[in-house]
């Protein structure tokens, strides 16, 4: 019997879905509580690529959510570890791993060759950089988050002249109240479960093609109600962006907010450790750009912010993670 005979039967797949499936290239950016559940699914319904980014290795304190991997891949990078268990799944689908952090600068090339993009990645710069990359080459993306008992998945971006939708700063405009991860306040494995679920049906819809798109679509999970509504017409916001080390020049001011016992290794060498800078500090020069630096991209987004209230150049956002 065909693999994909029970899916085959629907009049919204047959055999013409089953083709554009086939033939679809998925960027899955996260290979942890979200991504698991998105690899698995879009694996069984035959996706033809996906190129699979993430810089993590397992961890036992991954286990208890992310069921793709075993105790023997603990250690080993989450992306060779998922290849493998994808290709025992489903092996004609080709998967491309990345052992790799996603940044502004590696982002553009990802995004430009794949047709659906889906942020999995327990970070919120990622999330940002994904929407703003997305919002300018046009493609999709499918974007989730998961704390605690509480998550969210929303369609967002793709060509709004043929049915895409908002950014993700249309929804969240200001950076949120707390930068806590799943590392930091925990999470249940069945929340990230259902929530990557939904992320592959998604996906798998906007593949297919089907009405009503999942772009503009917004469902929301609190303990174990579900609610959803359409943001279509939602106003784009702009804000700062996030940008690469490698992207920073000999002219740019640049800001470290982190305490040295924090990060002993400044962001650059030249750059002025100023953890309290915002609403206060030293204003650069006119026409001199800003480069705001942290471990999560949170303070430096709040840093901005203050900073906008007093200075009308040019402010950008380093998110610098777990930095030696």
């Amino acid at each position: 019997m065909n693999r994909y005979a029970r899916q085959m039967v629907l009049p919204e797949v047959g055999a013409e879905g089953q083709e554009r499936i086939a033939a679809a290239h998925v960027l899955v950016v996260g290979a942890g509580g979200l991504g698991v559940p998105v690899l698995q699914y879009l694996a069984g319904a035959g996706i033809g690529r996906i190129t699979l980014v993430d810089p993590d290795t397992v961890e036992e304190s991954n286990l208890h959510r992310q069921p793709l991997y075993r105790m023997k891949d603990i250690g080993q990078p989450k992306v060779r570890a998922a290849a493998l268990a994808v290709a025992r799944l489903n092996p004609a689908v080709e998967i491309e791993a990345l052992v790799d952090r996603l940044t502004p600068l590696n982002a553009p090339a990802l995004i430009a060759a794949a047709d659906v993009v889906l942020d999995c990645a327990d970070s919120y710069a990622a999330s940002y950089t994904l929407s703003d990359a997305c919002l300018a080459a046009g493609k999709p993306l499918i974007s989730a988050s998961a704390l605690g008992l509480s998550g969210y998945v929303g369609g967002f971006c793709g060509d709004r002249r043929n049915g895409g939708a908002p950014s993700l700063r249309a929804l969240f405009p200001d950076p949120p109240d707390s930068g806590q991860t799943c590392a930091t306040a925990g999470v249940l494995g069945p929340v990230v479960g259902m929530l990557g679920c939904i992320q592959a049906q998604m996906a798998l819809r906007l593949i297919l093609g089907t009405e009503p798109s999942p772009l503009g679509e917004f469902v929301r999970l609190d303990s174990t109600r579900f609610s959803q509504f359409r943001f279509d017409t939602a106003p784009e916001t702009y804000g700062p962006r996030f940008v690469a080390r490698e992207e920073i020049g000999s002219a740019d001011l640049v800001i470290d907010l982190r305490p040295e016992d924090e990060a002993p290794r400044k962001a650059t060498p030249q750059a002025l450790r100023i953890p309290g800078y915002g609403a206060t500090g030293p204003l650069p020069e006119p026409g001199r750009r800003v480069v705001l630096a942290c471990r999560s991209g949170l303070r430096s987004w709040r840093a901005a912010d203050a900073l906008s209230r007093r200075w009308d150049g040019e402010i950008t956002l380093l998110a610098l993670g777990d930095d030696a």
